[in-house]
């Protein structure tokens, strides 16, 4: 099977998230991955991100990116677009939970794998439905 391109690589990621399927964003993954957060706060590891995803999807069970604009260069792509979500509160997905953000993303490609993907966005409305809880 050929390997895709960087692009294709960053958008087969994120249908992955957007449909939730551990194990395919987990396949797509380097053995070495990083994700910083938009506050810099850094996960290293395949395995340690494949439980973070778990408990993002349980506590956002409903969380989607929807891309705008793509702007690869070489292994490095750029994602613009919004993230959007409803914070779960007892199993439930309260209208007053949902959020939805402007968010950029920035994926490093090796070897056809997702080496790093980092997250820019202001998650204020996110921490503000959490304190709230």
């Amino acid at each position: 099977m050929p390997m895709l391109s960087p692009q294709d690589t960053v958008l087969a990621f994120i249908r992955a998230i957007n449909r939730h399927e551990i194990a395919s964003i987990t396949n797509l993954m380097t053995t070495d991955h990083e994700f910083v957060d938009s506050l810099d706060g850094t996960v290293r590891g395949k395995e340690q991100m494949r439980q973070a995803w778990i408990a993002y999807f349980f506590m956002i069970p409903d969380y989607t990116i929807t891309v705008v604009d793509v702007f690869p260069r070489g292994d490095v792509v750029a994602v613009t677009g919004r993230a959007a979500g409803t914070v779960a509160a007892s199993g439930a997905l309260p209208p007053g939970n949902r959020w939805e953000i402007p968010i950029a993303l920035r994926a490093d490609i090796r070897d056809g794998l997702i080496a790093r993907w980092q997250v820019f966005a202001d998650n204020e409305p996110v921490r503000a439905i959490l304190n709230r809880q």
